[in-house]
């Protein structure tokens, strides 16, 4: 029996530092059912859906952005969400700023059941940016000052097939994708909040989109698996969040994408027994993966250059992230 979903995009447009959760949840709420209304079965929301994206801005004392984060889930702004969700018969998947009974924060996604049950929770592991104040910056990027990482790649199984979960930049890193690949994922669900403007190496600016697409799309071909890459976008308190959230298929091919900066949703069908054209062809993994060969990924973490190889070095002064 051929596994089929209707898998739908729910891009959002950007949410400003004055907008509270009840206004951002009636939005999720009317591209739950703009899913609906196209026969969705999974509608997937961009990472940290129910706030601003609070990390580009600086506080000395952390617990003055305490207000961003959802201390249980759901909760009583987010419940008619699930409420919903159960009344329509429609799963999700929501990013969000998560603190746990015993203080630590995360930057969270959950997975959703047609039933509004939650399947499965996930932490973003690559935390990008910088843990210190950098008042040069535009905006700053301070994920590493207000979340811990998560330590976890894993699937679950959810909609007839193996579904995964990563965070905006886990999507950058090859790593996120083998490791979901190796546990056998047909569906990796990624949500993000992405700057236009990097301030470290603003010729990447105009690379932006391309850069996003680049990524998910070989993540998606290298792994034979759909990936769903799902944005905030537009101007975000004077920041410029990319958009183009698009379904992408094991093949690589973008099969759809939103074409604003708004709430937007775009759906597609996901034939999840397609991934098998890869997984049992090309990247038969079992046939030709080489992991002794590959030590030096998990060994490592930085670059280590061999001895013997001498390599000028130009210090530019321009301040990169670490």
């Amino acid at each position: 029996m051929t596994r089929i979903l209707k898998v739908g995009a729910a891009q959002l447009g950007p949410i400003q530092r004055e907008n509270n959760r009840k206004e951002v949840v009636e939005r999720l709420i009317a591209l739950l059912n703009k899913g609906a209304v196209e026969s969705c079965d999974l509608v997937v929301f961009p990472e940290l859906a129910l706030t601003t994206f609070f990390p580009r801005w600086w506080s000395e004392d952390i617990a003055e952005f305490d207000h961003f984060f959802e201390t249980e889930m759901p909760n009583q702004e987010v419940q008619p969400l699930f409420d919903e969700a159960e009344k329509l018969g429609v799963g999700f998947h929501l990013g969000y700023a998560e603190m746990t009974p015993d203080g630590h924060r995360y930057n969270t996604a959950i997975l959703v059941s047609k039933n509004g049950d939650m399947l499965g929770k996930y932490r973003k592991v690559h935390l990008p940016g910088h843990e210190e104040n950098e008042p040069w910056r535009t905006f700053q990027h301070l994920e590493r000052y207000y979340f811990e990482p998560g330590n976890e790649l894993k699937v679950f199984g959810a909609f007839d097939g193996v579904l995964g979960m990563a965070i905006c930049n886990d999507r950058r890193w090859s790593e996120t994708y083998r490791v979901l690949g190796l546990q056998g994922c047909e569906l990796a669900l990624i949500g993000y909040n992405t700057p236009v403007h990097y301030p470290p190496d603003p010729s990447q600016d105009v690379l932006a989109g391309f850069h996003n697409h680049l990524v998910m799309q070989s993540g998606a071909y290298q792994n034979g698996m759909w990936v769903v890459g799902v944005a905030k976008a537009g101007n975000e308190e004077g920041c410029d969040l990319l958009g183009e959230s698009s379904i992408i298929a094991p093949s690589g091919e973008i099969i759809a994408q939103c074409s604003t900066v708004e709430d937007e949703l775009v759906s597609a069908v996901v034939d999840l027994d397609m991934c098998a054209n890869y997984k049992e062809t090309l990247f038969d993994f079992d046939r030709y993966r080489r992991p002794e060969v590959y030590k030096s990924i998990t060994s490592q973490v930085g670059v280590e250059i061999p001895e013997g190889i001498e390599v000028r070095k130009q210090d530019d002064g321009n301040p990169k992230d670490s």
